[in-house]
């Protein structure tokens, strides 16, 4: 753990520090990152539990620095099985990441990049003036690689594609943008009822599928499960009728409620024959 080159990346909370990561990360030639609670290497999450999960923005703090025994010891782990040759740390200042490093065991900083260094005033202030009135944060991965962790947040990707100079090889990334528990614009549920008319919805524009007759929407920590039972219309496939069904209801329920739907199940509850038929 001592011979790993930390780099700091510092700047007030909400000033971009999390948009521009990557992109000071590669600048250094560090492909590990330590944000928020998260071990992020190249795009991907490795280990951590993110702090803009946690209630408050006392435990949000707590979490980001590695207060607890537990997240000390589960990114020690993760960091001793990875072993990187270099991580950047980012923090609200000097102290918070010299904080995170002493936490898990790393060396001190070795070079810091300010966000004044990478972000215009007008950049950081257009940050700073989004964060606080629409509450949002960028994780430094694609959203599909914490979908199920942020499972009923405000959830969107969010690309970026930019040169850096004349000849130079294009930056290209995506990042995330949510909405944390502890916003002041507050925490949301859904009703069964949502996801039943998102399932009758889907249903009247499946030829073969009649009616929904029954929905049932079970929250895990994970995600929904749905189980649904519909009516087939006669002279229909039922396996290909209902795979469809089941594969552009959980698409549009996730598109349309942020939840992270982990399964889908449909049973073909009866047939329906059409008057002509009879």
């Amino acid at each position: 753990m001592s011979k790993i080159r930390v780099i700091a990346f510092v700047g007030p909370s909400g000033t971009g520090k999390s948009y521009r990561a990557q992109m000071v990360a590669s600048e250094n030639n560090v492909n590990y990152i330590i944000d928020d609670g998260l071990l992020i290497y190249e795009n991907n999450v490795i280990a951590g539990e993110s702090a803009k999960k946690a209630p408050t923005k006392v435990e949000t703090v707590k979490r980001a620095i590695f207060l607890d025994a537990e997240d000390r010891k589960k990114m020690k782990k993760a960091i001793k099985q990875y072993s990187p040759e270099a991580i950047m740390i980012l923090g609200t200042s000097d102290d918070m990441v010299e904080k995170i490093a002493e936490n898990l065991g790393l060396p001190k900083p070795e070079k810091t990049v300010y966000i004044s260094e990478v972000a215009t005033e007008t950049e950081m202030e257009t940050a700073k003036r989004i964060r606080t009135t629409e509450g949002k944060h960028v994780i430094p991965v694609p959203t599909f690689e914490i979908k199920k962790d942020f499972s009923g947040f405000i959830l969107d990707p969010l690309q970026i594609f930019k040169f850096n100079g004349r000849g130079s090889q294009p930056y290209i990334a995506e990042k995330s943008i949510i909405r944390p528990t502890f916003s002041y614009l507050g925490n949301f549920t859904i009703s069964d009822t949502v996801f039943r008319q998102i399932a009758e919805t889907v249903a009247k524009k499946i030829q073969g599928i009649h009616r929904v007759s029954k929905t049932r929407a079970e929250n895990s920590i994970g995600g929904t499960n749905i189980y649904m039972e519909v009516y087939v219309v006669f002279g229909y496939n039922i396996v290909e009728v209902l795979r469809e069904y089941k594969q552009k209801v959980k698409k549009e329920i996730e598109r349309l409620t942020a939840m992270n739907v982990q399964e889908v199940s449909v049973l073909a509850k009866g047939i329906y024959v059409p008057e002509e038929k009879k």
